[in-house]
């Protein structure tokens, strides 16, 4: 399959140095603009929403996938047993619509909604709304869902929802590629962003004590047609196909390799809207794929089609500081 442009773009950010130096005065640039638009918010001249509820931002200061998804699926079950009535917002990536708030359903489309919402819908069963502009998205899950506190999955840039709490998450075997802004690396925002933030989380290993780290796991496989469960250790027996449209796809390989099995990989750009053609192999192997990737496949599914579920396991302790840091008063 031919590279896509986002593909030949981390190529680039994450192992050719020579042309990431290249372009590193438009990185500059980029920095730049971005610290004037945080001052411009700062100083009013942009305007941001405060909700009558606390907001936990989880976001990346990197382009593509780091872990986030996950990790609000684990604070929203978590908020859940506390007590609170979490709601979640979210872009709605890839999604065919304008920018009016959505309510998210069990049975919407990927198309409408965005796999993530669906999927975090799916695996929380709490009010999820999608929007590009959050506070509109927010609005909803107040009005119509009853919430109580308001998680945004991404958003770390969209200044103009203000926020109690902020978590970055980092991919910890990426991290930030050669340190550039865009268009010459992966940054969103300078590394020194992570200062401001509440909390880091780390999907891997972290490098500093004073972050957190985080694990994905999952062993068990699911058939999309049937339903039916196996563990995931179970295909090491047999060649199969592994595929993935997610911002890191070689994390999901790398998981199904440690669990043993011999996989002929296949990646797709991030949020790919899968078709039947796109997976007729016509070999009959076995098919494993994220279940991000699930929801976009369920309607020409087969036999042959598996998912992998996984769930964020954060170390322990970040719980008791996330609900003490929630109980605070704030005033970002």
């Amino acid at each position: 399959m031919k590279k896509t442009l986002s593909r030949l773009a981390q190529d680039i950010w994450y192992h050719d140095a020579f042309i990431g130096l290249c372009l590193m005065p438009l990185g500059f640039l980029f920095a730049d603009i971005v610290r004037f638009r945080r001052f411009l918010y700062r100083m009013g001249v942009l305007k941001s929403r405060k909700l009558p509820v606390p907001v936990i931002i989880v976001g990346n200061i990197t382009v593509g996938g780091t872990g986030k998804t996950p990790l609000v699926i684990w604070l929203a079950n978590l908020l859940h047993q506390q007590g609170y009535k979490p709601g979640i917002v979210s872009r709605g990536y890839g999604r065919q619509a304008d920018d009016e708030p959505v309510m998210v359903s069990a049975d919407s489309l990927p198309a409408q909604v965005g796999d993530e919402a669906l999927l975090i819908k799916r695996q929380t069963g709490c009010p999820v709304a999608v929007s590009p502009i959050r506070a509109a998205a927010a609005d909803c899950l107040l009005k119509i869902g009853g919430c109580d506190i308001i998680i945004a999955d991404d958003g770390l840039q969209h200044y103009a929802l203000q926020r109690d709490i902020e978590i970055i998450v980092i991919d910890g075997e990426r991290r930030f590629g050669n340190g550039y802004c865009l268009p010459a690396g992966p940054l969103r925002e300078p590394p020194s962003r992570l200062l401001e933030a509440d909390f880091v989380m780390v999907n891997g290993e972290k490098t500093e004590p004073e972050q957190f780290a985080m694990s994905l796991q999952g062993d068990i496989a699911i058939n999309l047609a049937t339903a039916e469960q196996k563990p995931l250790a179970s295909f090491a027996d047999s060649d199969c196909h592994a595929i993935a449209g997610i911002g890191n796809p070689a994390r999901f390989f790398n998981l199904l390799g440690k669990a043993g099995l011999n996989c002929t990989t296949l990646s797709f750009p991030d949020h790919h809207p899968f078709l039947a053609q796109d997976l007729a192999f016509k070999d009959g192997k076995p098919v494993l794929m994220t279940e991000k990737d699930a929801v976009k496949c369920a309607a020409f599914a087969t036999d042959l089609f598996w998912y992998v579920p996984v769930s964020a396991q954060p170390e322990s302790g970040f719980a008791e500081q996330l609900l003490t840091r929630l109980r605070e008063p704030h005033d970002r």
